[in-house]
């Protein structure tokens, strides 16, 4: 034996001796904690508590610099282009100012109660998407891994809309507005108009030809169009840039993006009450049609708008509101978002009504004019007599009322005759009428209204700013539904899966910027969210009020809140909002089943859209993105339910969500006791306070996926120790 061989033993056992003593010396530390720990779970009335006060949890989690901030960035989220371009279509067309009787009420049944409840569930467990329903319940943690396959899905899109935008944007610094008038075309002969844009109109010429430059097919692809991808590079940079580090550039970007579109409403709201003919199309929004009202097709028109607008099951929702302290009043949030929402929408629809009035009102100035020199073509001919028309009418400067009046005498006079005359009836209503929504509306009809406009250059400038900044404030709650829940279940580093996941989009969202482009962006605006989300709220619904259970949910409502929420909450939630989602669903199932498949293309010899059913292999793109979204659901299911991935393997399914930590479960704690005191050397993990928060209680629902406990035999597992490999010794 070497000579100092007993000098070595005598140290390696005085090293384990200290060791043992250091954990010894903590016995009554722990002890207490683990006495406290021991008290909860014995008395069934107390509350468990994902975060404690004042714990390093609590302190490493970003947070909002104010509740403004959180305020202004769930109000940027939630308002969006739909509220420019999606409510007045559906105002204008479902019985005007009736309309928004089912709409308050929906907001009431099913938009405030799920609103609430999805800031209650993000701020109680502080956590994304898939922290939270994994923390609920393991087996229904794919409803989070969804949400985010539904988020990405509408990003693609969505910055596409964003770039279109910016396009515009860049356009607008010129007078005349280059889509004021038809271009000219020469050849060796002579100058001609356009025949695409005469056949139309200039904006939607532009709109088609110039912007888009689209093709005439969803299967003709006809290459990239370089300026689209220019706008959706810089769009995505922008998103990128403002995302980079969290709610930490978010939150001040939120300052100016979500304020800045209602300075240009409240803009565009006088602008557009001093032009002609703008109260004409106030009146016409609020003249209620009560016969539509009682239509079904209303009711689920505006019941799926109210689910949209509010962002429910995207998750970004959640991701906000769980930055916020656990005691902070999300009831008063949710009502306050909710209706400033529907706000926003009415004086989006205002604004709307205003320039579409002034629009009509023009173009009835032009019909009234060309149809009066019709007549006196008629009158010279000889085919009306000059007897018919009343003697006050001076054609020179007829109005809308005199050219109505003549109109209906010869209407009447020459009843079998009419038709061949090729006369119109000039009514403003009938323009109105024409309903508009989405691209359609903003960058065709409300881009030729702004032509009109004194100084039109700089309303355009504004008027296309406003939807980049609306844009960017849903980009950032969708993203946010992204980034959070990833970064939250697999603790990778923000920034950098924050580029990774805008190039990986971008290079994707090269698809929406081909010459085919539009009808792709149809495509996935019609099937990659309305089913999915659906489904995924209800799935939410269902996770805390049958799974999690109502009466905690309640219980754990007055912990944070401070008061008891009302009942009106309780039967929202366990009856009629469950109700109201299956018979939307169902609802939305049959329209999709009844609705043929396909889209508008623009055909360019004729200057107008034809509608054309998908190609079998866009059919079969339409039923992936479903699948795909919702697929999550039933995968992560089956891999709990039936155990088909081992928890040690350190994979997702060995990932539980405890007093807000993530933490690994040991697999087996029947082995030796001297394992809890062999581990890595201190150099690689510092050592655990024993006093402090070794104990973690098992939370969750007691019948879903609650781990084996070994001896403990009480719950509890150790936490936040490292991975224990055997020791050398």
């Amino acid at each position: 034996m070497p000579k100092n061989s007993k000098v070595v033993k005598r140290d390696l056992d005085d090293e384990v001796i200290e060791s043992v003593k250091d954990l010894l010396s903590n016995e009554d530390s722990s002890d207490d904690a683990f006495k406290k720990s021991e008290l909860m779970v014995e008395d069934p009335e107390e509350k468990d508590v994902d975060v404690e006060e004042g714990s390093d949890v609590e302190d490493e989690r970003p947070a909002w610099n104010s509740k403004l901030q959180y305020i202004l960035a769930q109000v940027g989220f939630s308002v969006g282009l739909g509220n420019v371009w999606r409510f007045p279509y559906l105002c204008q067309k479902n019985g005007g100012g009736a309309y928004l009787v089912p709409y308050l009420i929906l907001l009431l049944i099913i938009g405030i109660p799920l609103f609430f409840l999805e800031l209650a569930v993000g701020q109680r467990i502080r956590r994304g998407s898939i922290g939270v329903w994994n923390y609920i319940s393991p087996k229904l943690g794919g409803i989070g891994f969804a949400s985010c396959v539904v988020c990405f899905f509408v990003a693609l899109y969505y910055n596409v809309i964003i770039g279109w935008s910016l396009f515009y944007f860049s356009q607008s610094f010129q007078h005349p507005l280059p889509w004021d008038q038809c271009p000219l075309v020469k050849n060796s002969s002579h100058t001609f108009v356009e025949p695409e844009c005469e056949k139309s109109s200039a904006t939607t010429y532009y709109w088609y030809r110039e912007a888009l430059n689209i093709s005439s097919s969803l299967s003709e692809s006809g290459g990239l169009n370089w300026k689209m991808t220019i706008c959706l590079l810089a769009a995505w940079v922008m998103v990128c840039l403002a995302m980079i580090k969290g709610i930490q550039s978010s939150g001040k970007i939120m300052y100016f993006s979500s304020l800045f579109p209602y300075v240009v409403l409240l803009c565009f709201l006088i602008r557009g009450l001093l032009l002609n003919g703008s109260v004409d199309g106030i009146r016409h929004m609020f003249t209620p049609k009560l016969e539509i009202m009682l239509e079904p097709k209303v009711w689920r028109e505006a019941a799926t708008q109210v689910f949209f607008a509010l962002g429910l099951g995207f998750g970004g929702v959640i991701a906000f509101s769980s930055y916020n302290k656990r005691d902070n009043n999300c009831h008063f949030d949710a009502v306050l978002v909710s209706f400033i929402n529907f706000f926003t929408s009415v004086l989006a629809t205002l604004v709307v009504f205003a320039v579409l009035g002034f629009k009509a009102n023009i173009i009835n100035e032009k019909c009234v004019t060309q149809n009066s020199e019709k007549i006196l073509k008629l009158l010279k001919m000889g085919n009306l007599s000059q007897d018919m028309i009343p003697h006050h009418i001076n054609f020179s400067s007829i109005t809308a009322e005199d050219y109505n009046l003549v109109y209906d005498i010869i209407q009447k006079v020459k009843e079998k005759q009419f038709d061949s005359l090729g006369l119109k009836s000039c009514q403003i209503e009938d323009e109105l009428d024409k309903a508009v929504q989405g691209t359609g509306l903003a960058f065709i009809a409300f881009t030729e209204a702004m032509t009109h406009f004194p100084a039109s250059p700089f309303w355009s400038v504004m008027f296309f700013l406003m939807l980049v900044n609306l844009g960017l404030g849903s980009m950032f709650g969708t993203i946010e539904g992204i980034i959070t829940p990833i970064v939250d279940t697999f603790k990778v580093r923000k920034e950098i899966l924050t580029v990774i996941c805008c190039l990986v989009a971008f290079f994707i969202g090269l698809i929406f910027v081909q010459r085919s482009g539009n009808y792709f962006v149809t495509m996935f605006d019609d099937y990659s969210a309305t089913l999915p989300l659906l489904i995924v709220v209800i799935l939410e619904n269902i996770a805390v009020i049958r799974i999690y259970g109502i009466d905690k949910f309640m219980e754990d409502l007055k912990d944070m809140l401070g008061f008891s929420p009302s009942q009106y909450y309780y039967y929202m939630w366990k009856y009629v909002s469950p109700f109201v989602l299956l018979c939307l669903l169902v609802a939305s199932i049959v329209q999709m089943g009844l609705s043929p498949p396909g889209y508008n293309a623009w055909i360019e010899d004729t200057a107008t859209e034809e509608f054309h059913s998908y190609p079998t292999w866009g059919m079969i793109v339409c039923i992936s993105l479903m699948v795909l979204a919702i697929l999550p659901v039933p995968i992560v299911f089956m891999v709990r339910r039936c155990n088909l991935i081992d928890d040690s393997s350190g994979s997702l399914a060995s990932v539980s969500y405890k007093r807000g930590r993530i933490i690994k479960e040991p697999v087996n704690l029947e082995g030796d006791n001297t394992s809890l005191i062999h581990g890595k050397s201190p150099s690689e993990v510092p050592s655990p306070n024993f006093g402090k928060n070794i104990y973690r209680k098992q939370t969750g629902s007691p019948t879903l996926d609650t781990a084996p406990n070994g001896r403990y035999g009480i719950g509890y597992l150790m936490a936040d120790m490292p991975d224990m490999p055997e020791s050398d010794l």
